[in-house]
């Protein structure tokens, strides 16, 4: 398993590096063929934020779907413990719920149970059953110049791109739950229409899909 530490705004000495290293070296022996951790610690400059200045994002990626978890604290190995925590529950989940899929008490699909109902409706939520030692730790520091703001035009703080592979709507809300997003774009294996699926209020989800 590989560990990336990244440092936005702030600069990642050698000794938080080597804890972060230990702190996630078991993680592997929870998931399922862990193949790499993204560390990334950001700094808050803003003094009203005292109490969340350190930021910690983690991401995990394996042969399963990415799981995601973050953190803030006053410091950044309060953050790392809290990341860490969450972490370990999402892979926990994902783990249960491959046991369960693969026995005889699979779960009926959301798509099953909400069939007929308005594709901007709500949805009930499903309810989901909830190491070695890193092999690499790079470190990477970012230019504090890195994400500058334009003179004019709108504010882009960070762009990602990601790879879709069409996927059910069973398996994007189990996603959105394991990176710990209130929302999440995919695209319908059925419908093939790019698709939103967002958390409502309470225990219920809303889909959102384009027809281009």
């Amino acid at each position: 398993m590989d560990i990336v530490i990244k440092g936005r705004h702030t600069t990642v000495p050698e000794r938080f590096r080597n804890h972060v290293a230990e702190k996630l070296s078991k993680l592997d022996k929870i998931g399922h063929k862990v193949i790499r951790v993204d560390v990334e610690i950001t700094a808050e400059a803003n003094p009203r934020q005292t109490d969340q200045s350190e930021r910690v994002e983690l991401t995990l990626h394996s042969k399963g779907p990415v799981i995601r978890a973050e953190a803030a604290a006053a410091d950044r190995y309060a953050a790392l413990d809290l990341a860490t925590d969450k972490l370990v529950g999402r892979l926990r989940k994902a783990a249960d719920r491959r046991r369960v899929h693969r026995g005889s008490r699979t779960p009926i699909s959301v798509a099953a149970a909400t069939a007929g109902l308005d594709s901007v409706g709500a949805i009930p939520a499903q309810a989901t059953p909830t190491a070695p030692m890193a092999k690499a730790v790079t470190a990477v520091e970012e230019p504090p110049d890195a994400y500058a703001v334009p003179d004019s035009g709108p504010m882009v703080v960070r762009e990602k791109t990601h790879r879709a592979e069409p996927m059910t709507l069973d398996q994007a809300l189990y996603e959105m739950e394991l990176v710990g997003h209130d929302f999440y774009l995919y695209v319908d294996a059925d419908s093939k229409m790019p698709s939103v699926v967002y958390r409502r209020r309470g225990y219920d989800y809303g889909v959102i899909r384009l027809d281009v």
